[in-house]
């Protein structure tokens, strides 16, 4: 019995000691202290200095020739070969012959006209001798040297209007206007080029049946283009005739300049835009070319000139200040694909140049000194919306 007791009692101590050396161990053991490093960003500023910013006006359009025609038959017969084979890229000097087409039918025509004219006027000579002698020397000169291979000379005058009612009488005007008016007709049978060119469109070749009303080709003037763009309605004002145009192809490999040439009068309704046309002029430049326009509109004074990603809730933008973010209230004037221009900004004011994830008013950064890049310097690329 004794025994039990003795052995109860031991085990208590037992677990007594083991209890209390377990909380011993745990109160005195040490813990690893975690150390949090505090990280500062490293920020690049731009120092703010006011002043003109031009406004740039971006567009875009096709180069069209700005003299330029599409060649139509007004008679019809078969296309002949002519000194140059009419086919796309071929150039003519102005006079040129373009084409020819077959005219031996209005030839004989032409002929048949005119041999009724001489008749008509060799009746009426005798009449003339006796009744109008005064008139009868310079009608008599007419026939003389009447041409029947050439063009038709003009009627000599009239000594009075007595003569003038003879000859209305006798058919002689309404003979010489059915000429003139055939041999008109006999020339459109020859095209030639109103301007020095090149031929860019062709749609018949030698041998074609051309009948009338149908359509040759399209002749353009190389030498000088027009690029027409569409403009908000917003920028009417600024629009001058004469006004200077930086142009660019799509890559931005290439560069001219031009001028504004014309400004329409009418604003579109449905775009709410106005046209205007730039011209320009380079050996490189071919119709049918996408360019890129920058119309200097107007300066916007006391402005400044950042990124659009630096734009904060359309009105805010960030500076430093004693090494700590802060939010400084802009106004923006005009914007474009990437770039915006600002008033508010103070000189002086030290604002972000480039944007840093998870900034927030009063995170404590390192200024890196300038970009590089002065954003507040005029940008020709700039565009206002």
């Amino acid at each position: 019995m004794n025994h039990k007791y003795v052995s109860a009692f031991l085990g208590l101590v037992l677990i007594a000691i083991g209890f209390f050396g377990a909380s011993y161990l745990i109160k005195n053991k040490k813990r690893p202290q975690s150390v949090v490093q505090k990280v500062v960003k490293t920020v690049y500023v731009d120092t703010v200095q006011n002043g003109e910013v031009p406004v740039i006006i971006n567009a875009n359009g096709n180069l069209v020739a700005k003299r330029r025609i599409e060649l139509f038959s007004e008679v019809q017969g078969v296309f002949l070969s002519s000194a140059k084979l009419f086919k796309e890229g071929q150039t003519y000097q102005k006079g040129e012959v373009l084409l020819r087409l077959n005219d031996e039918e209005f030839s004989a025509s032409v002929q048949s006209q005119k041999s009724s004219l001489i008749n008509l006027i060799t009746g009426i000579m005798p009449d003339l001798r006796l009744d109008y002698p005064e008139a009868f020397p310079t009608w008599e000169e007419y026939l003389a040297n009447f041409e029947m291979n050439g063009q038709t000379r003009a009627l000599p005058d009239p000594a009075s209007p007595q003569v003038k009612n003879f000859l209305i009488g006798r058919g002689i005007y309404a003979a010489y206007y059915n000429l003139k008016n055939v041999e008109n007709r006999l020339s459109k049978h020859i095209i030639r080029a109103p301007f020095t060119g090149i031929l860019t469109e062709a749609l018949v070749n030698e041998g074609t049946l051309v009948r009338n009303g149908q359509k040759l080709g399209e002749f353009i003037d190389p030498s000088t283009y027009e690029v027409e763009v569409a403009v908000n309605k917003t920028f009417a004002p600024y629009l001058r005739v004469g006004e200077e145009v930086v142009l660019n192809n799509l890559d931005n490999t290439q560069t001219w300049k031009g001028t504004v040439s014309r400004v329409n009068g009418k604003i579109d309704q449905a775009t709410q835009t106005i046209t205007a046309f730039v011209e320009v002029s380079a050996d490189e430049l071919k119709e049918g070319m996408y360019l890129e326009a920058h119309i200097h509109a107007r300066d916007a004074s006391n402005s400044y000139q950042i990124e659009r990603s630096l734009l904060i809730d359309q009105s805010r933008v960030y500076a430093v200040k004693d090494t700590v973010l802060e939010l400084l209230p802009v106004k923006p004037v005009f914007f474009s694909e990437k770039h915006v221009i600002v008033e508010g900004l103070e000189d002086g004011a030290m604002i972000l140049s480039k944007s840093v994830p998870g900034a927030y008013p009063g995170m404590v950064v390192k200024m890196a000194g300038n970009s590089g890049v002065n954003v507040g310097e005029a940008n020709p690329n700039m565009a206002a919306q």
